[in-house]
């Protein structure tokens, strides 16, 4: 057959409707109400059939019809609207931009996915579409921020299911010029490519560009002819291929995402890993600071940990990657050239300080061993992250593990129903959008009737109810269905009852299951009087068959003729089925195994929307339930939702299953339906609607992407960046200090011993009020007071004779003996009663990463 060359036709745009196109190109619109209604005014059933996709919507806009949109001064105005409002947020700075930020600053957020919206799908699940929303609110913030990823030809895995409810996979190719995307070109005009040394054969990429509002996400492709075949395949599939095809791909993200960068003279001062995938950028910013910076491996390490950001999602831990020696080497021998370092150097960054040189190398070790700033997403997952990483650092006690926590947040304007949104411009004003997380919109929230709020929810049920219908009916045509099974799709769920939703990753400690562990109760709740109705959806990963099993378990129960009405499961979970479930349910609910969920944007989500969630205490609903945990909270506490339990923990899966299985059946039977269903002269469920309102403002001020990326930016980006501006400024003389600091201390260290505190006091006469002068001797050898900072380290004990909750005070050096040792003192108050003990520790002077490092803390004898 002989060789054909490809073109394209496309409608001619007329003159006065070419900003559809650039609108088409940003994902900008993606969450600008008025700009998606834009679209979908020139043709809604063609913008239904193309998946919400401008770019393919446009390419099939006929020429007739572009013509009278022209003409029609209806739609002109309404263009004109949007044009206004996107060259303002856009192109304009900001106003909420912080004055820190200097002409050329730049904040790098690396991720393996990113999930803005699902017509660019280049995401798996919860960390891409974290992600997405992380870039939305640094676009309405106007953050000086570019992300990096990769190019998935395929993406993530389409989800469809066999006639006996088994998971299957498919892997449908992306038309890359459907796409928002832009190749990025050098001053010559040719495709911008990045080059990585590797083993046989170097890896080579192109770059792409998609815009996010302000934010440009910059995607790297392997999918070109000078890579041999397979690894042309690197960036076929997210998470897909083999630990080989992994580990290119994160040398890719990591390294070459940052090449990219450097190549289209972007310099960024931090850089951002979100989970440890694009922890090789360490090594690429070291090599690019000796190369091009004539600093020394030493100096710019001291530039590099200070500056790089690393935030971990996996409180499982068989979720972090790990990869052999004996995979990895090959590739550091083609690296370490640049590094000036050798290759078993390199290896144990990524391993903790005693492990064995056969021992793997993980990327989370490398991303917390070479990040200052290092956080969990919610407060619990800040606990467990510290307890699973601590031997990283030993002598530290779990609570002062350098890992803090910054709680997630989703981007309201995003998740949003269409109602709520008509509700919020009339209520909250037509500029809420761009302030979501505005603490002073609360009271506003209040204003809102409850008779609108209540009838808004209604309509969003009703249209997910009629979603669902249509995704019924086309999973069952799919499997060939009968006539009488097609029909009975179009009744399938009732849009008058109470609808939970249960939609996320089908891994078996999210329990999927839990419902079906009484199924006679299960189906008694299913068909009672006062009944419910349960939508689930998600994917299990492809090698997961217990997950799989999971999935064909509720297909089966849901086939049962006396529910077959009542639940149901909806194959292909995505954005848009997620959108649909999170702005229609009147329940969310979660089940996983406390404490492995790290935190569950979908709850917030669906909160925002006013639904309300059911949960175990685990991740984000652990502090939003019962804000600050001063107080343990009970079961069914009526604010804003419902707990599952009191933060238990088992050792027992099965008993666990057992009692919370019954805990969930009991809180919906004595309290969630009752509340839905009970309405005075059929009139509102008027308690619900409360709850409503609360659920609302927790999740629109406190759990907003706005204030999460707010805290990342106060936290750590502008802290970061402070530092980055300090170390390398005067030809990097602080660095260089850093390093002689470092020397010395390690030196020197060994030789400082601390005696034994002694209080100068009765201490078993204690009471309130009282206050008595703590010593302690201590030999520094050749260093001084002033190199190090001696802390009384006390609290109250627990049963065991261990310290639960610690308190620093600062020592002073009172004097010197005959014999070299150096007195400090300090005075401590008896505050409050208990049983209390204390020691004393010896930190060197500095900065928090100096003050972190293993090996410099001395405890008391």
């Amino acid at each position: 057959m002989q060789t054909l060359q490809l073109f394209t036709i496309a409608p001619a745009v007329p003159e006065k409707l070419r900003f559809l196109e650039a609108l088409a190109r940003n994902l900008w619109w993606s969450w600008n109400a008025d700009a998606t209604e834009l679209f979908r005014r020139i043709n809604r059933e063609l913008w239904k059939e193309t998946k919400l996709n401008p770019v393919l919507f446009l390419s099939r806009v006929s020429q007739e019809q572009l013509t009278a949109l022209a003409a029609d001064e209806s739609f002109m105005a309404h263009l004109g609207r949007v044009r206004q409002a996107f060259e303002k947020e856009t192109l304009q700075p900001a106003d909420t931009r912080s004055p820190v930020y200097a002409p050329g600053d730049c904040i790098a957020y690396f991720c393996a996915e990113f999930g803005v919206h699902e017509s660019l799908p280049l995401f798996a699940g919860g960390l891409g579409v974290l992600a997405g929303d992380h870039l939305k609110a640094a676009s309405n913030m106007g953050l000086p921020l570019v992300a990096v990823g990769l190019l998935y030809r395929k993406g993530y895995f389409r989800q469809y299911l066999n006639n006996d409810g088994w998971q299957q996979e498919v892997y449908p190719e992306n038309e890359i010029h459907n796409l928002p995307l832009e190749r990025v070109l050098k001053p010559d005009g040719n495709p911008l490519t990045v080059h990585i040394p590797a083993p046989g054969h170097a890896l080579h990429a192109v770059v792409w560009k998609v815009q996010v509002g302000r934010i440009p996400i910059f995607l790297l492709d392997s999918n070109i002819p000078e890579n041999p075949p397979d690894w042309r395949d690197v960036t076929c599939q997210l998470y897909g291929g083999d630990h080989r095809t992994r580990l290119l791909q994160e040398i890719l993200l990591g390294i070459g995402g940052l090449r990219a960068l450097y190549e289209m003279g972007l310099e960024p001062q931090v850089c951002h890993m979100n989970e440890g995938h694009s922890a090789f950028i360490s090594l690429e910013r070291l090599a690019h600071l000796m190369g091009n910076h004539g600093l020394d491996k030493k100096t710019a390490m001291e530039i590099i940990v200070r500056t790089n950001v690393f935030t971990t999602h996996t409180p499982v831990a068989a979720g972090h990657d790990e990869f052999h020696v004996d995979m990895l080497r090959p590739f550091f021998e083609a690296l370490h050239e640049s590094l000036h370092t050798t290759v078993d150097d390199l290896l144990s960054l990524g391993r903790a300080a005693h492990a064995a040189d056969s021992a793997p190398v993980s990327m989370t070790v490398l991303a917390l061993r070479l990040s200052q700033y290092c956080n969990g997403v919610s407060r619990l997952h800040g606990t467990v992250a510290r307890h699973m990483w601590m031997h990283l650092w030993p002598g530290r006690p779990e609570d002062e593990i350098p890992i803090t926590s910054i709680t997630n947040g989703v981007h309201t304007p995003s998740w949003l129903s269409p109602e709520n949104t008509l509700l919020f411009n009339r209520y909250l004003g037509p500029q809420w959008h761009t302030k979501p997380g505005d603490a002073t919109m609360l009271e506003r929230i209040d204003q809102i009737p409850d008779e609108e709020l209540w009838r808004a929810h209604e309509l969003s049920r009703s249209c997910l109810i009629r979603e669902c219908r249509e995704w019924v009916a086309r999973q069952m045509h799919r499997r060939n269905a009968g006539k009488a099974e097609l029909e009975a799709a179009k009744s399938v769920l009732d849009p008058t009852i109470l609808t939970i939703g249960f939609a996320r990753r089908f891994a078996t400690y999210k329990r999927a299951g839990l419902f079906l562990h009484d199924a006679a109760r299960f189906e008694a709740l299913l068909t009672g009087e006062t009944p419910i109705q349960v939508i689930f959806a998600g994917k299990a990963h492809p090698r997961d068959n217990e997950g799989k099993e999971i999935i064909r378990q509720i297909v089966h129960f849901s086939r049962r003729a006396q529910v077959r009405h009542r639940i149901i499961f909806i194959e292909d979970y995505d954005i848009d089925v997620a959108r649909f479930l999170v702005q229609g349910v009147d329940v969310w609910l979660n089940t996983p195994r406390r404490p492995l969920e790290a935190s569950g944007t979908s709850g917030m989500k669906a909160a925002v929307n006013g639904a309300l969630n059911v949960s175990i205490l685990d991740g984000w609903w652990d502090e939003a339930y019962s804000p600050g945990r001063s107080a343990p909270a009970e079961p069914g506490a009526p604010e804003r939702g419902w707990s599952i339990g009191r933060r238990e923990e088992y050792q027992d899966a099965g008993y666990q299953d057992a009692v919370e299985s019954q805990v969930l059946y009991n809180l919906l039977e004595s309290e969630v339906i009752p509340c839905f269903y009970t309405r005075p002269n059929d009139h509102l469920p008027a308690p619900w609607v409360k709850m409503m309102k609360a659920a609302i403002k927790m999740a629109f001020v406190s759990f907003s992407s706005h204030r999460m990326v707010r805290e990342y930016e106060e936290r750590f980006y502008i802290p970061a960046l402070q530092r980055s501006r300090a170390l390398r400024a005067d030809n990097a003389a602080e660095a260089h200090a850093l390093v002689k600091q470092h020397a010395r201390l390690a030196r020197l260290w060994p030789q400082i011993r601390a005696g034994r505190p002694a209080a100068q006091a009765e201490l078993g006469r204690l009471r309130v009020g009282d206050a008595f002068t703590v010593t302690v001797p201590v030999r520094l050898g050749e260093l001084h007071p002033d190199d190090v900072v001696v802390e009384l380290y006390y609290g109250q004990l627990n049963m065991k004779g261990a310290i639960t909750a610690n308190h620093r005070q600062p020592m002073t050096a009172s004097r010197k003996t005959d014999d070299g040792q150096h007195i400090f003192e300090c005075r401590l108050e008896c505050l409050t009663t208990g049983r209390y003990g204390f020691t004393v520790r010896i930190m060197p002077r500095g900065d928090a990463w100096t003050q972190s490092l293993p090996g410099f803390l001395t405890w008391a004898e």
